[in-house]
């Protein structure tokens, strides 16, 4: 299953950005044996729209322009369900198992994420109650992925 990040505003070089490429790296080499290809991200600009909801709208439609019918969308957002990383890592391979051929994972802009998108999700997941800066999600996102496959490999960098 091919796996993929979409993210409203783009990271800027600097220790954020180096960390989400140090996961990202780790996750494309332990992935594949699991039946997990990371393949992208895909950055989009935030919209300069006048007001939330369109900016929200725009930024929707820059994320249903990537998307095909069968791709398993998560979303990203402080209303999703809240997993622990076990739980994380066998909803991950669960549709894989399906048959499932690709998956993006969505992290809107700072408006948050439009009410078209929340309906067309197969998954919505918070990473807590708190509210995160974006370079953080994508840094812990970037992370529990890898820890996903590590989960699903058997591999000790997941410890209890």
């Amino acid at each position: 299953m091919q796996i993929g990040i979409f993210a409203v505003g783009r990271l800027k070089s600097g220790p954020e950005k180096e960390l989400v490429a140090r996961y990202l790296d780790r996750l494309k080499k332990t992935g594949k044996a699991q039946g997990i290809d990371f393949v992208r991200v895909h950055e989009v600009n935030e919209s300069r729209a006048g007001n939330a909801a369109t900016r929200k709208r725009e930024e929707a439609q820059a994320l249903e322009a990537v998307l095909s019918p069968e791709t398993v969308l998560v979303l990203l957002d402080e209303r999703g369900k809240s997993f622990d990383s076990p739980a994380f890592s066998e909803k991950i391979a669960s549709f894989r198992d399906q048959g499932k051929r690709e998956m993006i994972f969505a992290i809107g802009g700072a408006d948050g994420l439009d009410p078209v998108l929340l309906e067309r999700a197969d998954l919505t997941v918070n990473f807590g109650a708190m509210t995160w800066p974006h370079q953080i999600v994508r840094i812990l996102l970037a992370e529990q992925l890898y820890r996903a496959v590590t989960l699903m490999a058997g591999h000790p960098y997941h410890r209890i």
